[in-house]
C-alpha cells in the first residue's frame, strides 16, 4: 500500500511546522560579513596594492629586479643585439 501526501508550503512555513529554528537573521548577518570580506579582498588586489605587497621597497626595488632579470639574459648572449 502506498500513500502519497503533497504539501505545498514555503521553507519558512516548513521550518515552523517542524519546530526548527528561524536562522534567517543569522544567515543575513553571515552574508553581510562575507560580503565585507570579499569587498576588502577585492580592494587589496588592486594593481597598486599588489605592487606594494610584492615590492615593499618601492620603485627602486622594481628597477633592481628588472636589472637582475635582464642581466641574466644579457650575460648569455654577449655581443648580440640589445
Amino acid at each position: 500500500m502506498r500513500v502519497k501526501i503533497d504539501v505545498e508550503c514555503t521553507p519558512a512555513e516548513a521550518r515552523a511546522f517542524l519546530g526548527l529554528p528561524d536562522v534567517e537573521p543569522l544567515q543575513k548577518a553571515a552574508m553581510k560579513d562575507m560580503e565585507e570580506r570579499v569587498r576588502g579582498a577585492i580592494a587589496a588586489t588592486s594593481p597598486e596594492a599588489l605592487m606594494k605587497a610584492w615590492l615593499p621597497g618601492g620603485q627602486g626595488t622594481w628597477e633592481q629586479a628588472q636589472k637582475a632579470f635582464w642581466s641574466q639574459f644579457g650575460g648569455a648572449k654577449k655581443g648580440e643585439g640589445a
